[in-house]
């Protein structure tokens, strides 16, 4: 299958933490790919029929009813207490899927356990490389760059994406980490990719703000899983002179902007 890597790596990693906390007393997670042949009747998602390939992640644990699975999907969804969860996890999942132009399906039954299956289009050829992100032929760099995430798997995703092309990278999981760090490194940082929505109660653009104050030339990138969110901050983000990206973003596009703005006089 053609792929980016970096996603790829995005759902493995979403399934994988789902099935563990579906399992407070432990249980197993079984991982396993393989390929299919789809015809019209079973292709979901306005895919095309043909050969996937079907990663399946499931699991031993809880499992869950009709009406949770009808909204795992949705951003910010969560059953998960205050500060376990942001519900942007499964989110992320079913994005990349429609972006590979695949679709996620679910099987789940109360007290027995999960199946999720991410059916992704097999395509001939070989593999791209885990030291690029496809279709990117730009410039790389050696810029400083902070990024500020606070969902694990999306900011080690970035961070080791960032570090093959040849930047510097700090990261931070909270506006608390990002503080500590720019107090440290602000002469060295030239931009900052930072997500929208933080633990506590400071935003990322709130905190970019701040950062530019002291350095004026700091260029930022703010990032977002929720489009609500995004578009009602939409022109306040380009009134500062801040870039947006959606989340799941392609590698590419993100390493092309990165470049973008870092060449901006």
């Amino acid at each position: 299958m053609e792929a980016d890597p970096g996603m790829i790596e995005q759902v493995v990693m979403n399934l994988c933490v789902n099935a563990r906390d579906a399992m407070p007393r432990g249980g197993r997670v079984t991982i396993s790919t393989t390929a299919v042949d789809v015809d019209a009747a079973s292709v979901k998602e306005n895919a095309k029929p043909g050969r996937y390939v079907c990663l399946a992640v499931a699991d031993t644990g809880e499992g869950m009813d009709a009406g949770t699975l009808q909204r795992i999907f949705e951003p910010f969804f969560t059953t998960k207490e205050a500060g376990k969860g942001t519900g942007l996890g499964l989110a992320t999942v079913y994005g990349i899927a429609r972006q590979h132009h695949g679709w996620v399906d679910v099987e789940s039954t109360v007290g027995q356990g999960s199946t999720f299956r991410v059916y992704l289009p097999l395509a001939a050829g070989a593999a791209p490389s885990r030291t690029s992100a496809p279709g990117f032929e730009g410039k790389t760099g050696t810029e400083t760059i902070l990024v500020v995430e606070d969902e694990k798997n999306v900011r080690d995703t970035a961070a080791q994406c960032l570090r093959e092309f040849g930047y510097r990278v700090e990261e931070a999981a909270d506006g608390v980490e990002a503080m500590e760090l720019w107090e440290q490194h602000q002469a060295q940082i030239g931009l900052m990719l930072i997500d929208l929505v933080l633990p506590g109660k400071v935003t990322g653009l709130e905190l970019a703000q701040e950062f530019r104050r002291s350095k004026p030339s700091l260029k930022v990138i703010i990032m977002s899983g929720y489009l609500e969110n995004m578009a009602r901050l939409e022109s306040a983000i380009l009134r500062a002179d801040m870039s947006c990206v959606i989340k799941p973003f392609a590698l590419d596009k993100l390493l092309k902007l990165i470049r973008q703005r870092l060449d901006e006089k």
